[in-house]
């Protein structure tokens, strides 16, 4: 038996089949607060380590290109690819939930595989290519668009594959939507609107903090340990792999339960 609502209708029942409700859990309860760590480290050591590159941020990526270009200046090569290789995994991960869906087949726990799969790559490209890389490198464009890639399907899957989630990647979004909530809790308008807004201020706090920790926590961990900085954001990855299959086995017990 599952019953899921959210603010904004699903289109058919399959999807809302394949898709977890993000309170149906504990585990999807704490899935945001984990991915947006691993955004906010992802993006903070890709800055730092690789000459300015924002691999959850695309928005910054667009904004170095056009100064650079604006002013004259040497284009790097990663901010130029970063723009399509994101849109170009989106659209991947895309059809890949289309066909898991189509099966009837949950999307969460292989998208999230997959940014693990990726994330594990990023690392080990990175720490291949040591320390005081040059960011035009091939290895170090590799790694950046790994890393880009990454973030790409995290993006999607939050979207895809967990319902009623705030974005884990785009801040100026929840603290936007955040701050407006809050708004309308103190003005005390509808009761209704209220209860909302409320309900979607518990929801959108998580990965507020945790993109602020994932930056922390990435800028000490590169500062102090250079590559191997990355193994922070893939084993959150794993965690948040773990907490996937977590909603899946109590699920699996609701349905039970319902019988």
């Amino acid at each position: 038996m599952a019953l899921i609502t959210c603010d904004t209708p699903r289109e058919g029942a399959a999807a809302s089949a394949v898709a977890p409700w993000v309170n149906s859990s504990r585990g999807t309860k704490l899935l945001p607060g984990v991915l947006s760590i691993v955004a906010g480290s992802v993006d903070v050591i890709c800055f730092l380590g690789l000459g300015g590159l924002f691999a959850a941020h695309i928005t910054g990526n667009l904004v170095v290109l056009a100064a650079h270009i604006v002013t004259g200046r040497t284009t790097p090569l990663a901010p130029i690819l970063s723009v399509p290789v994101f849109i170009a995994v989106l659209g991947f991960t895309r059809l890949v939930a289309a066909s898991l869906e189509k099966t009837h087949h949950g999307t969460l726990r292989p998208l999230l595989t997959l940014q693990f799969v990726l994330l594990v790559s990023f690392l080990t490209v990175r720490v291949a290519a040591g320390s005081g890389l040059d960011p035009d490198a091939p290895s170090a464009v590799v790694a950046g668009m790994l890393g880009v890639a990454a973030m790409a399907v995290q993006n999607a899957l939050v979207q895809i594959s967990l319902v009623g989630a705030p974005a884990t990647a785009v801040m100026t979004t929840d603290i936007t939507v955040f701050v407006m909530d809050v708004g309308a809790m103190l003005f005390r308008g509808d009761p209704n609107e209220v209860a909302r807004a409320r309900s979607r201020a518990k929801r959108t706090w998580p990965p507020i903090v945790g993109f602020t920790v994932g930056c922390g926590l990435g800028a000490i961990f590169e500062a102090t340990i250079g590559p191997w900085s990355l193994a922070l954001p893939t084993g959150l990855a794993l965690v948040a792999l773990a907490l996937g299959f977590s909603s899946r086995r109590h699920s699996q017990l609701q349905g039970l339960w319902g019988r």
